[in-house]
């Protein structure tokens, strides 16, 4: 399997990415272009745009959810085009926490469940899965919710058991993907400061959003338009 030959501190690369869906007999739709970003460790990355500058694709192809038509995608120095389905599967559990708008928590299992399920599937005992999955929902403050099922939970109670669910395989990426789209102002401010805090302790933090206040929590912004980069910066004026 190729490896990069880039410094160790970059732990996701894109080189001139391309992403064509085929519409058939339309013309095909080409959502991203000419794409080249290079994320480090430890970085907290925000990518911005308008509705339709394709952050949507962006989150699946930085997530290693989907494969570039073009170009290349270093994860950890592996190009993830290289690699079997079931390879990349476990890289992309083992490596990256997702966080969606959505929840997308199981509606059949319960708080407790959703979060071993990650663990369970990297082939971690259940016993160990159920543990670690307890500690995390009462760090969160959901010691009384682990037997709860979505339903059952609030909105901001939902999203904290997504972020138990993200932070399940230790991964060292976290992408979060609009993640206060569906909550209340405090639930969403204390969703970002904890982002924060898994920055400070050396996570590397992705948010896709087109909410201008959460841009400020970075400290580096990529403003995608049309399927490109338009411009990227540091902020100097982050939230702390």
């Amino acid at each position: 399997m190729a490896k990069n030959t880039q410094s160790d501190d970059v732990i996701l690369r894109l080189e001139n990415v391309w992403k064509k869906y085929d519409m058939g007999e339309a013309e095909p739709l080409i959502v991203l272009k000419e794409i080249t970003l290079k994320i480090k460790r430890g970085e907290f990355v925000t990518i911005t745009g308008p509705s339709g500058s394709g952050k949507s694709t962006m989150v699946n192809i930085v997530g290693a959810l989907d494969i570039s038509s073009w170009g290349s995608v270093y994860l950890k120095d592996i190009n993830i085009a290289e690699m079997s389905e079931s390879s990349l599967a476990y890289l992309r559990g083992k490596t990256i926490g997702f966080i969606f708008q959505q929840f997308n928590l199981l509606p059949t299992l319960s708080a407790l469940e959703n979060v071993m399920l990650p663990m369970q599937i990297v082939d971690e005992s259940d016993s160990k899965a159920k543990e670690r999955a307890t500690q995390l929902l009462e760090s969160l403050g959901l010691k009384d919710r682990l037997h709860h099922k979505p339903n059952q939970l609030s909105g901001g109670q939902q999203q904290r058991v997504a972020i138990a669910r993200a932070l399940s395989n230790d991964p060292e990426i976290i992408i979060a993907d609009e993640p206060t789209g569906n909550l209340d102002s405090k639930t969403g401010k204390f969703v970002m400061d904890f982002l924060s805090r898994l920055n400070d302790d050396g996570k590397t933090i992705i948010l896709i959003t087109h909410d201008i206040e959460l841009v400020k929590y970075a400290k580096r912004i990529i403003h995608l338009r049309d399927g490109m980069i338009e411009k990227e910066r540091i902020n100097k004026n982050e939230a702390k």
